[in-house]
């Protein structure tokens, strides 16, 4: 994407845009979705919408991946007891998708495992389908979790489940 683009996409994108992709329903659908799959792992996933970046991140030219990484520090996702939080970061300006694991499920996903998550998102999401995209990903990650973080019982909720709009 050009700069021109990735600027111009940004400064223009609306949040009312993003509630109409992502009303109040299709929150408490991503909610449920999490706590669904969280049932069967021991892991914990946050889910992150934001309608763009402002004017200071696109000046200094950060990334979306950069923010990304930001908001997991940020919301504390990197403080879980076995350190295997996962953040999913949509950028709805540039309908970029990103994947943030903390270093307890990094090291047993692989990036290719991660962008498989990406790109079935991304297709819903080129279709109109932004809800259904939130949850695939949502299952996604979450069948990642359970594959190297089963639910053993008796764990703890340690993140909120509701996603966050920004």
């Amino acid at each position: 994407m050009s700069t021109f683009d990735r600027w111009s996409k940004n400064l223009f994108a609306t949040p009312l845009v993003t509630r109409r992709r992502f009303p109040a329903h299709a929150l408490r659908s991503i909610e449920k979705a999490i706590t669904t799959v969280e049932a069967k792992h021991a892991g914990e996933i946050r889910f992150v919408i934001e309608t763009s970046l402002d004017f200071g991140d696109l000046w200094s030219g950060r990334t979306p991946r950069q923010r990304a990484v930001e908001l997991f520090g940020r919301l504390g996702i990197w403080d879980t007891e076995r350190n295997n939080g996962v953040l999913i970061y949509l950028l709805m300006a540039e309908h970029d998708v990103e994947i943030v694991a903390d270093r307890g499920i990094a090291t047993r996903v692989s990036a290719d495992e991660w962008e498989s998550v990406c790109r079935a998102m991304e297709q819903h999401f080129r279709e109109g389908r932004f809800p259904e995209g939130a949850v695939a990903g949502i299952e996604g990650v979450g069948a990642l979790l359970a594959r190297h973080f089963p639910n053993e019982g008796g764990d703890r909720n340690e993140q909120s489940n509701r996603p966050v709009l920004l």
